[in-house]
């Protein structure tokens, strides 16, 4: 059954005396988005299962932050679960050849990882080597990514795609791969392509492997709805196909057209768009076979989707099928229509990267501070000569025991500190009057709003008080280098405490980045199946950490982010499970994150010249006396320790 959410502003919060791990479950939604990956323990932890054919290793998230605290690892930091990785690669492997050996599916599985989605070396090595027993190959869409697959893709069984538009540099590269004995598959993006192709290919005699990209009339479905249609940017029509096909034949070439290619957007929710695309594509192969053109090959491109917000259903952050579902519609619907045609069952190739890296990637922010609506109360003792306006809401805060209608009250403080605004502006009232009648102001919303918290009935205009109360959680990350999705599309991610989950929260909140912009926020959760703009999570303490987890941030997240306010990337942690040691795991590799000085070079500065400028100008205040010899070095080793800092905010341990 889909499990389609619904949208409200704020969920009710638990009792604390009630509050169970279900709970905490319904309300966080863990085991529904991770995948089997992510669990929440009894002991009311996170815990990561990196192997699900080993339900009992499982890692304690607790466990993973004490270590990266012990290595003096500073926050924020992006958690890499590298038998996740594996274990992605290998279940869509098997779940491939289990359904082509069930349905007696004649052509096999060569699927490729496209590295666009996370094209960090960690990520990449790690897939090849756990995709070698399968021949699973690597996709690149620019030159960039072509000179690495070359480097990286060395298994002369597996495929390399090519996609994206190309120049001539990018056709003798892929030529050379070639000429290295790989199968590398360029696809013909845009017509004009195919000729430049052709012509640098009998000038250095390198027989190329040729794919054709189908501008499909299937519609994808979500957020990448135009990666198909008339308008699609990528691909050629039926037309420029049979064009394509009957140049190359006219050039020689035709034997080597092995490949039709098509994709109709990422991130596709529901299954019936996947099933139309693969029944066009099939009628396509089959049609370019009866011409005379032996493909070997049909690429359903990528469009796996990821169940982000858990609700199993067409949400543009969830899917409504399985792996195994999504694969039997592949396998089976090529089957179905090859037979009816009588043309041989083509091998598969799929570009699945979202659904291979997305879970295998956390990032993990410390909140650091807290911004309530209120700010801070004043006092408000009465005093002489003060304005009506200061007087009507003492009153009325006074008198909240002996009123019955809460409604009314809540409108006469809207409408008496609309007006104490309005008369400030005017001159009527000084600030600190004004701050006296908004202290008072949010002291009755927090206890009209208790109020209705355990009514039966809530009117409208209440319905909004919890998101009007709730806190906005600073913590240390950006936005726009960890979580740039959430930002750009509105790409719902789940985030979730690490710890104590078995402790019902206490406060609704929404999340703040620490960049200079107001877009640096996460405002949008699914608790319990709702859509909300707040999240449940515990009250900060003085002697206690609070860690969140922002998850399934592996595809796009660790790559797209961008250096708003110069903020660079995060340090890396690598784990490895393993299940001879007593925490379950170790870690493997720390990689830092970017310098200060790295981002600044970036963006043209010179540290070391920098440095020595302000040197020069501590060593001037030091020649004039204003500051003392001893204090300008240390001074001076400060600037210079910063430089080669971390860009993120520095908290005590």
């Amino acid at each position: 059954m889909q499990k389609k959410y619904t949208e409200q502003n704020a969920p009710l919060l638990g009792s604390a005396q009630n509050w169970s791990i279900a709970d905490a479950e319904r309300t966080y939604g863990v085991s529904s988005w991770g995948g089997g990956y992510f669990k929440i323990g009894e002991n009311g932890n996170i815990h990561v299962v990196p192997d699900q054919n080993k339900s009992d290793t499982k890692i304690d998230f607790a466990s993973v932050l004490k270590e990266i605290n012990d290595e003096n690892v500073q926050f924020p930091v992006v958690v890499r679960f590298h038998d996740v990785l594996r274990s992605q690669v290998v279940s869509l492997n098997e779940a491939f050849n289990d359904v082509i050996k069930e349905a007696n599916y004649t052509g096999r599985y060569n699927g490729v990882y496209p590295i666009k989605v996370n094209q960090m070396r960690e990520v990449v090595e790690e897939i090849v080597d756990a995709g070698a027993p399968y021949d699973f190959g690597l996709e690149a869409g620019s030159k960039p990514e072509l000179l690495a697959v070359l480097a990286y893709n060395t298994n002369a069984n597996s495929l390399t795609i090519l996609n994206g538009y190309k120049d001539e540099e990018f056709i003798k590269l892929a030529l050379l791969g070639r000429k290295l004995g790989r199968k590398v598959v360029v696809v013909i993006e845009k017509f004009s392509e195919l000729a430049m192709l052709v012509k640098i290919s009998k000038e250095l005699d390198i027989e190329p492997i040729i794919g054709l990209r189908s501008k499909m009339r299937s519609k994808g479905q979500g957020r990448w709805v135009g990666s198909s249609g008339d308008r699609a940017k990528f691909g050629l029509t039926i037309s420029e196909l049979i064009k394509g096909a009957r140049y190359l034949e006219s050039q020689g070439m035709g034997h080597t057209l092995k490949l039709l290619h098509f994709h109709i957007g990422s991130q596709l929710p529901d299954i019936r768009a996947i099933k139309d695309a693969v029944n066009e594509s099939a009628r396509i192969y089959a049609e370019l076979h009866k011409l005379g053109f032996k493909l070997e090959y049909v690429d359903v491109g990528g469009g796996l989707g990821i169940d982000y917000d858990g609700s199993q259903s067409t949400n543009d952050s969830s899917r409504n099928y399985s792996l195994r579902e999504y694969v039997a519609d592949v396998v089976y619907g090529l089957r179905e229509m090859c037979d009816l045609e009588g043309v041989p069952h083509p091998n598969i190739v799929s570009e699945s990267g979202r659904a291979i890296t997305a879970h295998h990637s956390c990032v993990i922010t410390e909140v650091v501070g807290e911004i309530k609506p209120e700010g801070v109360d004043l006092d408000t003792v009465a005093t002489e000569n003060e304005h009506v306006l200061l007087k009507n809401m003492r009153y009325l805060h006074e008198s909240l025991s002996e009123n019955d209608n809460y409604q009314e009250v809540f409108n006469d403080a809207s409408r008496w500190k609309e007006q104490a605004s309005q008369a400030f502006s005017l001159r009527v009232i000084g600030m600190e009057e004004l701050g006296k009648i908004e202290t008072l102001y949010w002291q009755i919303l927090r206890f009209v709003h208790a109020y209705y918290q355990q009514a039966d009935f809530v009117p409208e205009e209440m319905q909004d008080l919890d998101y009007a109360l709730s806190s906005q959680y600073l913590c240390n990350f950006s936005v726009f280098q960890s979580a740039v999705d959430s930002w750009a599309i509105g790409q719902l991610l789940p985030v979730a405490p690490l710890t104590n989950l078995h402790k019902a929260p206490v406060k609704n909140c929404s999340l703040v980045d620490i960049t200079c912009d107001s877009d640096g926020k996460i405002d949008r959760f699914v608790v319990d199946h709702v859509l909300g703009k707040v999240l449940p999570l515990p009250e900060l303490k003085t002697d206690e950490k609070c860690y969140l987890g922002i998850f399934l941030t592996g595809a796009y997240q660790d790559v797209m982010g961008d250096m708003h306010n110069l903020f660079g990337r995060l340090n890396e942690v690598h784990v490895f499970s393993l299940e001879d040691d007593p925490e379950k795991f170790y870690i493997e590799e720390v990689i830092k994150g970017t310098t200060v000085e790295q981002v600044l070079s970036i963006m043209q500065y010179h540290p070391s010249a920098m440095a020595l400028d302000v040197k020069k100008t501590i060593d001037k205040e030091v020649a004039l006396g204003k500051i003392k010899p001893r204090e300008g070095v240390k001074w001076t080793d400060f600037y210079e320790e910063c430089l080669g800092g971390y860009t993120y905010l520095r908290t005590e341990k």
